[in-house]
C-alpha cells in the first residue's frame, strides 16, 4: 500500500501509507492536480478560505464546496486539505488508485479521509470503493467518511452565517462579552440585539458568533428575528 503527494518544493513524493499516515503533515500538503474545468458544470472549479486554518481550501463540484464550508465550522476539525494524496494498492488484475476528496484532521490528532456525493444512495462502485478505503485507513487508525446530501434549511442558514466566518466580523472584545451577557440565558435574537445597541454593528458579531460557536442557535429551523439564541462554550 503506497501512498503519493507533493513534498517541500512541491516534488512528487511515493511513501509507504502506514509510514507517511503516522509522519506526513497531509493537511498541509497542496493539491496533488488542479479540479477540471467541465463545460456545462454550474459551478466552476474555486477556493474557500478557511476560517479553521486560515489558509484557502480547493473544491470542484457543489458538493465538496457544501461540505468544505460545513466542515470548516465543525468544531471536531483543526485541519482540511483537498486532493493531497493518492493511495494506491493492489487487487486482482492490478494496481487500483484513489485520490480522496479531502483529507481532514481533527482536533484529537486522528486523520480523516473524505468523499462527496450528492445522492442519497451510493451506487455498486461507490460502496466498494467506501469499503476498501474505509479498511485502508482504519489499518492506520485513520476514518474515512462518505459526504451525502445535507438538509436545505442547515445548508441555507449555515451558507448565511459563513459569509461573516472571517475575523473581521468578530466586532472586539467588549462586544463578544455584550453578546454573551445578552444571551446568558435563552433569548429571541431581536430583543438581544436591541439590548445591546446599534444592530448594524451587533448583527454582524453576533453572525460571527453562531458561525464560530460561541453563540447557538437551532439552524435546522429558518431564521428569523424571533429565532431563540443562547451563549455557549467558545470552539
Amino acid at each position: 500500500m503506497d501512498v503519493l503527494f507533493l513534498a517541500a518544493g512541491r516534488t512528487m513524493e511515493c511513501s509507504r501509507w502506514s509510514a507517511a499516515a503516522a509522519e506526513v503533515v497531509f493537511e498541509r500538503c497542496p493539491p496533488l492536480r488542479p479540479f477540471p474545468v467541465r463545460k456545462g458544470k454550474r459551478l466552476a472549479p474555486g477556493w474557500w478560505w478557511s476560517s479553521t486554518t486560515g489558509r484557502l481550501v480547493h473544491y470542484g463540484s457543489a458538493a465538496m464546496r457544501l461540505h468544505v464550508m460545513l466542515l470548516d465550522r465543525d468544531p471536531r476539525v483543526s485541519g482540511l486539505a483537498a486532493r493531497p494524496l493518492e493511495l494506491r494498492w493492489c487487487e486482482p488484475g492490478g494496481v487500483r488508485a484513489h485520490t480522496p476528496q479531502l483529507m481532514l484532521r481533527l482536533a484529537d490528532g486522528q486523520g480523516v479521509l473524505a468523499d462527496c456525493t450528492t445522492s442519497s444512495e451510493l451506487s455498486q462502485r461507490q460502496r466498494s470503493l467506501a469499503s476498501v478505503v474505509g479498511q485502508i485507513c482504519a489499518a492506520v487508525g485513520w476514518r474515512y467518511w462518505m459526504l451525502g446530501p445535507v438538509d436545505q434549511v442547515y445548508r441555507r442558514n449555515v451558507t448565511w452565517l459563513a459569509g461573516y466566518r472571517h475575523p473581521r466580523h468578530h466586532g472586539g472584545r467588549q462586544l463578544a462579552a455584550a453578546l454573551q451577557e445578552a444571551f446568558a440565558e435563552p433569548a429571541p435574537l431581536w430583543e438581544g440585539v436591541r439590548r445591546i445597541g446599534d444592530p448594524m454593528l451587533v448583527l454582524p458579531a453576533l453572525f460571527h458568533a453562531l458561525w464560530a460557536g460561541r453563540l447557538a442557535a437551532d439552524l435546522g429551523m429558518p431564521m428569523h428575528e424571533r429565532m431563540p439564541v443562547w451563549a455557549q462554550a467558545a470552539r
